[in-house]
């Protein structure tokens, strides 16, 4: 399907805020085969980001099986003091991470991977980053694909990166 050959994918999986631990995670074969038909059908931009959302949330489901951020709960306070919390500084590098694998995989038709990016908000502190992606057509769209909204397992957040920089997602 993706033209790589069938191999287990170890991941380094941030936690414990700002990056101070890592787990590496192993996806199995089975486990990216799943998730390479669940994106490879998508017919579009909008689909493929449709998609994108609730794989992302697989990925980091699949890691808490094999790791403590299986603890996380979305924002910063939910799990204060829990190992396997995760900031925003976690989730952007691991989000990153997870979408190169995907990326390598073939798995990325209409986005490419870029560096995280940071948003900072009048009045709020610290700031907050999130892993992006942009559209490959001409237009390079870009979007924020923020996993730190949610508790582990749940879909990531998928906003436009001008709406995310000015504050937009769910509050927690």
């Amino acid at each position: 399907m993706t033209g790589l050959a069938a191999a287990d994918e170890p991941v380094a999986i941030c936690h414990n805020y700002g990056c101070q631990a890592q787990a590496t995670v192993t996806y199995s074969t089975a486990q990216l085969t799943q998730i390479d038909r669940q994106l490879l059908t998508a017919a579009s931009a909008a689909e493929e980001r449709q998609r994108l959302a609730p794989a992302i949330g697989q990925l980091y489901a699949w890691a808490g099986e094999q790791s403590a951020i299986h603890n996380d709960k979305g924002g910063n306070y939910a799990d204060d003091g829990v190992s396997g919390r995760m900031d925003c500084i976690d989730h952007s590098t691991t989000t990153t991470r997870l979408l190169r694998l995907l990326a390598a995989r073939g798995d990325l038709r209409w986005h490419r991977v870029l560096e995280p990016e940071t948003r900072y908000l009048a009045f709020v502190f610290p700031a907050h980053l999130s892993a992006v992606i942009e559209t490959t057509d001409a237009a390079a769209e870009r979007f924020a694909v923020d996993s730190w909204f949610v508790d582990n397992g749940q879909p990531a957040v998928i906003l436009p990166l001008d709406e995310w920089k000015k504050g937009a997602g769910p509050d927690v």
